[in-house]
């Protein structure tokens, strides 16, 4: 048997194209455009969003839209410049990193508005990213899961009660009806 053209593949191919991702939704009894409007809206977002401690546009943006940078830091310290892929009103928002912690090879987030009934929205939101080291993934991937599981249902709860319990939408010029 001639050894010399066996295949080979490679050790990391798993992990090359794996990517890991933790999402969740609630529903928001508010029109999707008002709640599309309030999770996007970053000079509000510190005073809803359990995430965010600092979040500012880059190179003169005033206001998402494909391609447009934004920098944010975490409660957890943490910094990422990120960069809209996809921005469509009132369905879609849609993140990809393009600077941030060593430990991700890549990294994007996902806003979904859907309509339910005349008056409500089902809310998604998600995560995904794939790790550095592939050694590291079994451990790493499932911690860094459930930081971003609870996370996000924080987040999600958060802009429920935003929406549904204060007055920041009539801020916005967006109610609930």
């Amino acid at each position: 048997m001639d050894h010399s053209e066996k295949k080979t593949r490679p050790t990391n191919i798993k992990h090359a194209t794996t990517m890991s991702k933790v999402s969740s939704s609630i529903i928001v009894t508010c029109p999707r455009e008002a709640v599309f409007r309030l999770t996007q809206d970053y000079y509000l977002r510190k005073e809803w969003d359990p995430f965010v401690r600092e979040i500012r546009f880059l190179d003169g943006a005033t206001e998402p839209a494909v391609g447009v940078g934004v920098w944010v830091r975490a409660w957890n310290g943490l910094t990422m410049t990120v960069e809209y892929v996809s921005y469509r009103f009132p369905s879609v928002a849609a993140i990809k990193m393009t600077k941030g912690p060593l430990f991700f090879e890549t990294f994007g987030g996902v806003w979904r508005f859907a309509e339910v009934g005349s008056n409500s929205t089902e809310v998604t939101f998600e995560y995904g990213f794939r790790t550095r080291w592939p050694i590291l993934t079994g451990v790493l991937n499932p911690a860094i899961r459930w930081v971003f599981g609870r996370d996000i249902r924080a987040r999600l709860a958060a802009v429920k009660r935003a929406a549904e319990e204060t007055d920041i939408l009539a801020r916005l010029d967006v109610g609930c009806a």
